[in-house]
């Protein structure tokens, strides 16, 4: 098995430098060319932008080569497994591999309620209700932020922006407004704020709409005009995954399937954890290659947890059950497998292809000459 995400350079190791900066243990190895830079700046203000789904490639053919946000790229990294919003932002607010926060997918199995959740939404998958049992466990998962473990602390601040949740921002530029705000607010500090778009926008309508076109430039536009007002600032914009439109296959089309699983899929429709009944992994297994194999490729428990596919460090309690037996992987195909209580949406993400794993690294330097 080929993991084509480097743990050695993706989003955690960003969250890892964050974590050193602010005099936090970090667990993984941190990216060297933000640590001399905060380093040798030392800014007041660190400021993380993640612009949801706003992947490397989509970025390229969205934007002119001579744009903020491409001359200001410093590179290309990868985001983790899977190549999805809960694993990947959760590892930038954690600094830690979604081995060990738990947050796979969308959609993870939580052994002890013995059912499928939809983890930001805490309700059962396919359901609206919230999920009672769910909350009683959800700490099993990784909860506390680098935000949180700062403000614990007490020696620095650190703030964090999103669309949702209690003290909510409105649109873009009252996020932008509120960085400001707080740039120019006393002491050292951590501010991470979260769009999610273009992702909301990709889903409906394609990777390379002109809608979306458009709302990454807006994006670059006003980044830029942002960073002109800061001083004693460094800014990385940064994007969770990137995206590719996608062709359904309903698995309820295909009996012969279903009927060996113990449970529904989960974690992502590009990135699929099967749970097989007693007595048929070898059947599943020449059934799924025969009928998915072309779009597919399968890797059993033993292949995914020996690969590290999910990063390495110390695994959360949930995260053996949570694989299930198999993965399903994307990798060089268009391919999604849709199940019961499953969106179907016009592009999505979590495969294996370079649109979705490769993300820009975007780091803007404000600090004055010291």
């Amino acid at each position: 098995m080929q993991v084509k995400n480097n743990y050695q350079d993706c989003l955690t190791n960003i969250a890892c430098s964050i974590r050193k900066y602010f005099d936090l243990t970090y667990p993984h190895q941190t990216n060297s060319f933000l640590d001399q830079l905060l380093e040798e700046r030392k800014p007041s203000n660190v400021v993380m932008i993640l612009f949801d789904g706003m992947g490397s490639r989509i970025l390229e053919r969205s934007l002119d080569k001579n744009s903020f946000f491409l001359k200001e790229r410093v590179k290309d990294i990868t985001t983790v497994f899977p190549a999805t919003t809960t694993a990947a932002t959760t590892s930038i607010r954690t600094g830690l591999n979604p081995v060990e926060h738990g947050w796979l997918g969308w959609d993870t199995y939580i052994e002890p309620i013995d059912k499928t959740i939809t983890l930001f939404l805490n309700s059962e998958k396919g359901k609206e209700e919230l999920c009672e049992e769910f909350l009683t466990v959800r700490d099993l998962l990784v909860t506390k932020t680098i935000a949180s473990e700062i403000n614990e602390i007490g020696l620095y601040q650190a703030r964090e922006l999103f669309p949702f949740g209690e003290n909510k921002y409105s649109n873009l530029d009252e996020m932008l407004d509120r960085i400001k705000k707080e740039v120019n607010s006393s002491g050292k500090k951590f501010i991470y704020a979260y769009d999610d778009e273009p992702d909301h926008s990709m889903h409906i309508l394609g990777p390379d709409s002109e809608e979306v076109k458009r709302l990454i430039k807006i994006r670059n536009d006003k980044v830029e005009a942002l960073c002109k007002e800061l001083t004693d600032t460094v800014v990385i914009v940064l994007a969770d995954h990137g995206h590719i439109q996608v062709e359904p296959i309903y698995l309820n089309d295909y009996p012969e399937v279903v009927n060996m699983l113990e449970r529904t899929p989960s974690i992502e429709q590009r990135a699929v954890s099967f749970k097989v009944k007693e007595g048929w992994k070898d059947k599943f297994k020449e059934k799924f290659q025969e009928l998915f194999g072309e779009y597919f490729s399968l890797y059993d428990k033993e292949e995914v947890i020996n690969s590290q596919l999910f990063g390495d460090g110390n695994p959360n309690p949930l995260f053996e059950s949570a694989i299930g037996d198999f993965i399903a992987i994307a990798e060089n195909s268009n391919k999604c497998l849709i199940s019961e209580g499953d969106a179907v949406l016009f592009s999505h993400h979590a495969g294996y292809t370079e649109d979705e794993v490769f993300v820009p690294l975007i780091i803007i330097d404000k600090c004055k000459t010291k």
